[in-house]
């Protein structure tokens, strides 16, 4: 018996030239990347002499058939006799191919045994998964040790937790994360540097090295280096890196070790620096991480300030204190339209948002709220906007542009579904989709949003959005549902998936190109790989392609009631829900 176990980050498989192989796999999509284990039986040579076929055979041995019948064995021996035993192969959650052997007859009324080893691949999973891309076998931010039996352990970073404490394999998030706006003191007040011996991350990109430098130094330039959260000192070299880290290993038998910048746990980060963003009340202090967004108008500034945020008693100097001393960063709109709106809407809709929690949810940490003076201050995300991820100069990894799809659908199915009034947000576009520093998407700007009791499901209300993403029912005087999101959602789904904005300019013909008329042509007419031309990833995964395009044609249909909810939207592209075939979405227009 050959088992697979579902929902893991590995795949045992035998690929169409005859090679059995083991890969890592990115869950949501099925991806998979570099191979760790091969058995060589491709036949590149002759084709007769390639694998189609894996045999476990009653002897207890695996063995990959080949064209001309010959077998290639992968278990070389066995010092158990085969017929006073069961046996079984494993792919294992932790990427071993272990064989087991369990005993037929009991002895003496007991089992002497039960399920036992007696065969595994690879022998060294830590070393074995050294791909460019993927997380590696512990997942992102982690590194990985054999323990004597030669199964991988898992273990985080100094200053790091698992994402999971249930998925010790899913990889490690930063406990604290630094700040990088200057600071008055020495760093050495905020962080220290731990050792970690005969750690490295071979695949992980070196943002700097430096050479010769001995170890104080090397430790010294990532202290005070506000890019570097690992540095690694090997053979006189330091080589500086940034999350996520990849394929950590820990390996003895290699000299070196790694440096990791620790927030020490005494000391706020932001205490007595410029770079500080604090609200100080005379009997509480609160923290505020990072910046911080004023509703209103559609103008949007960045603006440098040079203060910590303070809350006075005094209220009505509550807005100008915040702004006069606010030093960070911030995303800034004009206000315009709050008083008409009414006081008690923008009340609920801070305190239906402070009370939402979510990790595809950008988190509001606190507002500032006088008369027509609206402040509200959110988490900082490290990486920017979906908008630049997308339409920057290099095309983005495909699992990870899926991943990203996958997270905002799960943030909008919260929305939607599981807080204790429905919020429909009205604006998801990329450029309010945030980026944190592991590149989980955070949906952000709820200056739009519209909430819903429980029991109301529909709402009548002036336009909102963006143009490219307004669903039709808007223009229509229609009533307004959360089907508003999921359009919005389809179109910008149809931008991850192409890597193009969804109203851009053709210069030859100096023409508008709508991307969802284009997108349905190319389906309509079998065409899908011209979507992602020179997008080798997405070609070599034409199933995925397909659902994923099938799925947001279904999310832009003209007519509400066909839209899925954002709920269904996840489980077809997890693959849970299958994806029938969407019909024209604008049934009226040339396209169809």
């Amino acid at each position: 018996m050959i088992e697979v176990q579902l929902l893991q980050q590995f795949q045992l498989r035998l690929k169409t030239d005859g090679d059995l192989v083991l890969n890592p796999i990115a869950l949501l999509t099925e991806f998979a990347y570099q191979p760790y284990f091969r058995s060589n039986t491709s036949g590149a040579a002759d084709e007769m002499n390639s694998g189609y076929q894996l045999e476990f055979n009653q002897t207890g041995y695996l063995n990959v058939v080949l064209r001309n019948r010959n077998l290639i064995a992968l278990t070389k021996k066995i010092a158990i006799p085969s017929g006073e035993y069961y046996y079984r192969a494993t792919l294992d959650s932790d990427g071993i191919f272990m064989q087991y052997a369990h005993p037929k007859t009991k002895k003496n009324g007991s089992w002497v045994h039960n399920w036992f080893p007696v065969w595994f691949v690879p022998q060294d999973v830590c070393s074995d998964i050294n791909g460019d891309a993927g997380s590696g076998p512990c997942g992102f931010n982690s590194y990985c040790r054999l323990d004597e039996n030669r199964r991988p352990i898992c273990d985080c970073l100094p200053g790091f937790s698992l994402y999971d404490p249930n998925k010790k394999f899913h990889g490690c998030k930063q406990d604290t994360m630094q700040n990088c706006e200057p600071i008055s003191s020495k760093p050495e007040d905020f962080y220290r540097m731990e050792e970690l011996p005969n750690a490295y991350w071979p695949t992980s990109a070196n943002y700097e090295q430096l050479q010769p430098l001995n170890e104080d130094d090397c430790s010294k330039s990532c202290l005070y280096d506000c890019n570097c959260v690992v540095a690694v000192i090997k053979e006189g070299s330091c080589w500086k890196k940034k999350l996520p880290l990849t394929n950590g290993r820990q390996d003895y038998n290699t000299y070196g070790k790694a440096l990791i910048k620790v927030a020490k746990s005494n000391v706020s980060l932001d205490e007595n620096s410029a770079g500080s963003s604090k609200i100080e009340k005379k009997d509480q202090t609160t923290l505020i991480l990072a910046g911080a967004l004023l509703l209103g108008s559609s103008v949007f500034l960045n603006l440098l300030f040079v203060a910590a945020i303070s809350l006075g008693r005094a209220r009505k100097r509550c807005f100008w204190n915040c702004i006069q001393r606010v030093h960070i960063i911030i995303k800034y709109k004009k206000l315009d339209r709050m008083v008409e709106e009414g006081e008690k809407e923008f009340q609920a809709e801070v305190s239906a948002i402070g009370q939402t929690h979510h990790r595809n949810l950008v988190r509001l940490l606190g507002f500032c709220d006088e008369g027509r003076n609206k402040l509200l201050v959110y988490e900082f995300t490290s990486n920017g906007t979906l908008a630049s991820y997308l339409f920057g100069i290099s095309r983005p990894d495909w699992n990870k542009r899926i991943q990203l799809a996958f997270g905002i659908a799960r943030g909008l199915t919260y929305l939607h579904e599981e807080c204790s009034k429905q919020i429909i947000h009205c604006d998801i576009k990329p450029q309010n989709i945030l980026l944190d520093e592991t590149f989980t998407a955070k949906i952000s700007d709820f200056g739009l949003a519209k909430l819903l009791m429980n029991d109301q499901t529909r709402t009548l209300t002036a336009i909102r959005g963006t143009r490219g993403y307004v669903a039709p029912e808007w223009f229509r005087n229609m009533p307004i549902t959360a089907k508003v999101d999921v359009y919005s959602y389809g179109v910008m789904l149809l931008e991850i998936i192409c890597c193009r904005k969804s109203l851009e300019m053709e210069r030859e013909k100096e023409e508008e190109v709508i991307l969802t008329d284009w997108v349905y042509d190319c389906y309509k007419e079998n065409k899908l790989d011209v979507l992602v031309e020179n997008d080798e990833e997405a070609k070599n995964d034409m199933k995925r392609l397909q659902r994923v395009v099938m799925v947001a044609i279904w999310c832009i249909q003209e007519d509400p009631s066909l839209r899925p909810s954002m709920r269904i939207v996840t489980q077809m592209i997890e693959g849970i829900v299958q994806v029938s075939v969407p019909p024209c979405p604008t049934p009226f227009a040339s396209i169809c």
